[in-house]
């Protein structure tokens, strides 16, 4: 006898703007009985939770953790046991970057029920909502998502910053502005030329989105005159410069 009576949704909030959030997303938001959701879910999508449901905050930024990854994951198989419909409801997407692969692993070798549904990404959205096409035929043919986040003992692998600036015309990179400095120093010692442009992006897709724009040369001092912080999307090629022509042409953000 099956000792779970639910089912675990892996279900990806997309970057911010509600009206970038699945149909499917907000139908099982509306019937869920348990909501485990992350820090960078926005207020506006965590109000599509149906009001009988428990909601626990797992969300985890920077200096600011919540919960362990082991204790998140045994949180959703513990729920499962008495909840029909629970939902793990992630930032953007589960499966990029966003650690949705190791939970969906341990739910299945728990035999947990467990279903994965996508959200748009913060590395694609962001860039777009700022006006910044990740590729286009005069400019870009390739696009790279990285993670900049590599603190000693994490759970990613070590970036290969070199492979990385030789490897596309474009690059994307997620949780990069705390180490910013070493990630430029890193693509400038692999042959990028200190003009390459650079947007910052953050919070993509949110009212309070705001960008900085420079270049490799110039960015790091840019935000530390301006105190730009995270949660931001790094884009790095020569599709920046359609910045200052497409940004006027931006969705509008949705507040609610």
């Amino acid at each position: 006898m099956n000792e779970f009576v639910g089912k675990v949704y892996l279900v990806g909030a997309g970057p911010g703007d509600p009206g970038l959030f699945t149909l499917k997303g907000k139908a099982l938001l509306e019937c869920a009985d348990v909501v485990v959701y992350d820090a960078l879910v926005s207020p506006a999508i965590l109000g599509m939770i149906n009001p009988l449901a428990e909601k626990i905050n797992a969300g985890k930024r920077r200096g600011k953790h919540s919960l362990v990854q082991e204790d998140t994951t045994q949180l959703l198989i513990e729920k499962a046991r008495d909840n029909a419909v629970v939902v793990r409801l992630k930032g953007g997407d589960p499966f990029i970057f966003g650690r949705g692969g190791e939970e969906m692993e341990d739910l299945v070798a728990a035999g947990v029920s467990v279903e994965v549904i996508p959200g748009i990404t913060s590395g694609i959205a962001a860039p777009a909502y700022a006006g910044i096409p990740l590729t286009h035929r005069d400019y870009s043919s390739s696009v790279t998502f990285v993670t900049g986040h590599e603190a000693a003992g994490k759970y990613r692998p070590k970036v290969n910053w070199a492979a990385v600036a030789q490897g596309s015309e474009t690059i994307a990179i997620y949780m990069g502005v705390h180490n910013l400095p070493y990630i430029v120093k890193q693509l400038c010692e692999a042959g990028l030329s200190a003009d390459t442009p650079v947007a910052l992006v953050r919070w993509g897709t949110r009212p309070e989105q705001e960008e900085l724009i420079g270049t490799l040369e110039t960015i790091v001092a840019q935000v530390e005159t301006t105190g730009f912080s995270a949660p931001a999307i790094a884009v790095i090629g020569k599709v920046v410069n359609l910045h200052s022509l497409l940004a006027g042409c931006r969705p509008v953000l949705v507040t609610s």
